[in-house]
């Protein structure tokens, strides 16, 4: 997939919190944290937006706790990702 930010398999960091549009199954709060900032994942899929194609939107699969385990594939846009370890959270 050329042209995105980031590649299916790369490590990414929540720049910023991500919470729940109400969309995310499991997450109990509409607007529920789903992954703090500075939290580690790894981006599964990339593509664009159905409204709006000029809007990249990746899933991304982040880790859930201190084992590594990587939790649902997550929708965010790239402005919410970074590749920077040092993420203030």
């Amino acid at each position: 997939m050329n042209g995105y930010k980031y590649a299916i398999g790369d490590m990414v960091f929540a720049a910023e919190d991500i919470l729940n549009d109400g969309g995310m199954p499991g997450v109990e709060e509409e607007e529920g944290l789903i992954a703090p900032a500075g939290s580690r994942g790894v981006v599964v899929h990339c593509g664009v937006a159905e409204l709006d194609e000029s809007k990249e939107i990746y899933l991304v699969r982040f880790e859930t706790g201190p084992d590594g385990t990587l939790g649902n594939p997550v929708g965010v846009l790239p402005e919410e990702l970074t590749q920077d370890v040092a993420v203030d959270g």
